[in-house]
């Protein structure tokens, strides 16, 4: 028995919209602007770089989607599925595929910082071997600590998961963390130099998937588990999915923003 909207018709009500309209703008954008955005530099490799971050998405996800919902942390209302493959539905599935791409077409607008922040000049200035291990530090330092703190939220994370009320936040953080040391342990500054880029190309789907996760969740396309989560609620929003939408949308805009750096420097 029905009993609300289908996941399905979440994703033309939520989803078809705003890819359409970000497809739209971004024809505009590659014909009508001079600016340097995210898009134009490698032009079309960028897509290259979305499908590898799309892959690598479902790939990561599907398997602890999969085990989050065998361990009851989220589920779907009656009748509001059409089929599943393993545990989770279909619906699910295209979310993995839609939102890299929702984001990517978003932040494909967004103008990049002239240049990359790069040792090499100060490499050939440098006066003495004293110097140059100085220099080497400058650029070794921040990856350094940003892959500690990837690893601190790991382990923050995996405590967590020793708790019902903190489980689902316990497997975001643990989750998350394997990816986010990989991605500033190879490129924390670059990121910190493009910050602004990754602020903004984080924030605006992040802030529009929220509005449609709470609307879903009003409509019982699904639910999530009070057992399993610490019961704060961001305007009916659990912390929980606020914070994944977060995270998934700054795996996305950080792995582009790499990705046009790797084209920008070695292509």
């Amino acid at each position: 028995m029905v009993t609300g909207p289908s996941y399905l018709q979440f994703h033309v009500a939520f989803i078809v919209p705003v890819l359409s309209m970000l497809t739209a703008a971004a024809v505009v954008s590659r014909t009508r602007t001079t600016r340097r955005t995210v898009w134009s530099v490698g032009d079309h490799d960028y897509w290259v770089g979305v499908a590898v971050v799309t892959l690598l998405a479902v790939v990561y996800t599907t398997p602890w989607d999969n085990y989050l919902i065998a361990e009851g942390v989220w589920g779907y209302g009656d009748g509001q599925t059409l089929v599943r493959f393993g545990l989770a539905p279909l619906g699910e599935y295209l979310f993995f595929l839609l939102q890299p791409v929702v984001t990517a077409l978003w932040l494909g607008q967004l103008t990049l910082r002239d240049g990359w922040p790069t040792p090499e000049p100060l490499r050939e200035a440098a006066d003495s071997p004293r110097e140059l291990v100085d220099i080497e530090a400058l650029s070794v330092r921040p990856r350094l600590a940003a892959g500690g703190a990837a690893v601190g939220l790991g382990v923050l994370g995996a405590w967590l998961l020793t708790s019902l009320p903190t489980f689902y936040l316990g497997a975001i953080l643990a989750w998350s963390a394997p990816v986010l040391f990989i991605q500033w342990v190879v490129g924390a500054p670059q990121l910190w130099y493009q910050r602004r880029v990754v602020a903004l190309g984080v924030a605006a789907p992040t802030l529009y998937l929220w509005v449609a996760d709470r609307v879903a969740i009003a409509t019982g396309i699904w639910h999530i588990s009070e057992t399993h989560t610490v019961g704060l609620k961001l305007v009916g929003l659990p912390v929980e999915e606020a914070l994944f939408f977060a995270v998934t949308n700054l795996f996305v805009v950080q792995g582009l923003v790499l990705f046009q750096w790797v084209v920008e420097r070695w292509g």
